[in-house]
């Protein structure tokens, strides 16, 4: 959509002061349209691609698409002359023992593996073990200091493995103050939980699996932690992480700490303001072999150059990966397109990129367009772009992210995921507003989706970092029409071979939160100043530093 201050055509502001006099609103003339989008769909989703997987032919395929659509719109290389950014990776099979042994309690406990717990090793190692490891429970596995927690204070975890709880303190907790009270943190993600474990200097992490506060049940777990892993090859091959991560049921874990006397509500507990870590005074072993494979993944990237502050960046992201070739559904496919996820969030990025090429003013910042690998592998591509930047974080304005954009229309409502975490809201809303739109946060807050997909990379770094989806209200149909195709992809096409594209599909949503994605963009490229991050926020530290 072309900015409203500077893209209207004069009949077009002759409405525009009209409507201003008459205090209504009206949406700004289009820059992205949905047949623009599903043209670049049709080709990223088409079978030939073969599920755009890294380390197959069908990323070749892809990228190569995606550069020569960059380079088509008239957008420059953006690593030194290249529109690629190397992604170093290492695929890790980690094979546990078959059965996890817990000893020192009352009775011995033999955990079973799948059933009962997965595991898996991060080190570039062949095997890794832990030998009557001692075990703590740490609470949460919080290290908070503006919330003023720590469940690690006076803990020396060296040689130990420690037992957390998914989410963090403030869930279900009745007061919305607490943490942001059903409304998860960084510190309630199980990435947060590894990552602040390896801190402590623990051998191992086991993570207490309950559905409401993960928001997922085991057989997800169980399937994503199981089998082959991609990860970011390190220089350290990752040995600055805990020899052993995992998780184990609610039931294993009842079982545990009911041997050492914790009972009932054993979250009620840990969220005490004067919880202290419980010693367990039981010890765990088990061995984890590794297989290893390296290989080289790619980002794809491209510039537009700013014509008054070429180096200040606005960036836009999306991944272009999915899930490749698996076994025939009972249709016979076997090839997971991957249209809506994410085909759809790479051809509106494309399509913003043509609106820039095609403004009569050119943006004064320069404008990055970044299509990452390895997603759906754990956000892999965007987080190597995070720690080796081509261009310097703290000139770099925003990200404004896209996945996944609802097929079913334009709607009444902008989703904003994680909404209350920085000032690129607040351009939304305004945007939105304009528009006659409201904006929403997340329908289930809990679940922590901010940080499950490729904006959270930057967040985390300190860039503030804003991914916004279709609504539920169908401008078309109604709200229950909204859901309903919301739940339809839930059920049936998510990471299934069924997410296809189609000549029916609509992309007029894909192309409303693509053009207000371009509107927020080209003010931010003609500002000075640098949007924030709201207080509370736990990247608001990381970004104050980095400005400095």
């Amino acid at each position: 959509m072309k900015h409203k201050l500077l893209k209207l055509s004069f009949l077009g502001g002759l409405a525009l002061f009209a409507a201003c006099q008459n205090n209504k609103t009206v949406p700004a003339e289009k820059s992205v349209t949905g047949a623009d989008i599903k043209k670049y769909i049709s080709a990223l989703a088409n079978d030939s691609m073969m599920g755009r997987k890294p380390f197959t032919a069908g990323e070749t395929k892809a990228i190569n698409y995606i550069a020569e659509q960059f380079k088509k719109i008239g957008l420059e290389p953006g690593n030194n002359g290249s529109y690629f950014q190397d992604v170093p990776l290492v695929e890790i099979t980690s094979s546990p023992s078959p059965a996890m042994e817990i000893s020192g309690g009352k009775q011995p406990l033999s955990l079973k593996v799948t059933d009962d717990f997965v595991t898996f090793s991060r080190r570039e190692v062949d095997s890794v073990s832990l030998k009557n490891s001692p075990l703590v429970f740490a609470g949460y596995g919080v290290v908070a200091p503006e919330y003023h927690w720590n469940d690690y204070a006076g803990l020396d975890v060296k040689g130990k493995t420690v037992v957390v709880l998914v989410n963090d303190p403030g869930f279900k907790n009745g007061d919305p103050h607490f943490f942001k009270g059903d409304t998860m943190t960084y510190y309630g993600r199980w990435t947060y939980k590894y990552e602040e474990a390896a801190r402590q200097g623990a051998a191992g992490v086991l993570i207490i699996h309950q559905t409401e506060p993960a928001s997922y049940g085991w057989e997800v777990v169980s399937n994503s932690n199981t089998g082959a892993k991609l990860y970011l090859q390190q220089a350290d091959k990752h040995m600055n992480r805990c020899k052993v991560e995992g998780w184990i049921t609610e039931a294993a874990g009842k079982k545990l700490l009911a041997q050492a006397g914790i009972t009932g509500d054993f979250r009620a507990l840990a969220r005490k303001k004067d919880f202290k870590a419980i010693p367990l005074n039981q010890s765990v072993t088990l061995t984890i072999n590794n297989k290893l494979k390296y290989s080289t993944s790619h980002n794809v990237v491209a510039t537009l150059k700013g014509s008054s502050q070429p180096n200040e960046y606005v960036l836009y992201s999306a991944h272009w990966d999915h899930l490749g070739v698996g076994k025939p559904n009972a249709k016979g496919d076997s090839i997971y397109n991957g249209a809506v996820d994410n085909a759809d969030g790479v051809a509106a990025m494309l399509s913003v990129a043509k609106a820039f090429v095609k403004a009569q003013e050119k943006p004064k910042r320069s404008i990055v367009f970044l299509a990452v690998t390895a997603e759906e592998q754990g956000l892999l591509g965007s987080e190597y772009y995070a720690t080796h930047p081509i261009f310097p974080l703290n000139k770099t304005v925003a990200d404004l992210n896209m996945d996944a954009l609802g097929d079913y229309g334009e709607t009444k409502d902008i989703a904003v995921t994680g909404k209350g975490q920085n000032d690129l809201e607040d351009y939304v809303e305004e945007i939105a507003k304009n528009d006659g739109l409201t904006t929403v946060g997340d329908r289930h807050p809990g679940s922590g989706s901010y940080y499950r997909s490729d904006h959270f990379n930057f967040a985390k770094v300190g860039v503030p970092a804003v991914d916004i989806n279709t609504g539920s209200i169908s401008v078309v149909h109604d709200k229950a029409y909204g859901e309903a195709q919301q739940k339809d992809y839930g059920d049936n096409r998510y990471h299934q071979q069924a997410d296809n594209y189609s000549d029916t599909m609509d992309a007029t949503g894909m192309a409303q939160i693509a053009d207000i994605l371009y509107r927020v963009g080209t003010k931010l490229s003609a500002e000075t100043t640098f949007p924030g991050w709201k207080a509370g926020s736990e990247f608001k530290e990381i970004r104050d530093k980095s400005m400095k």
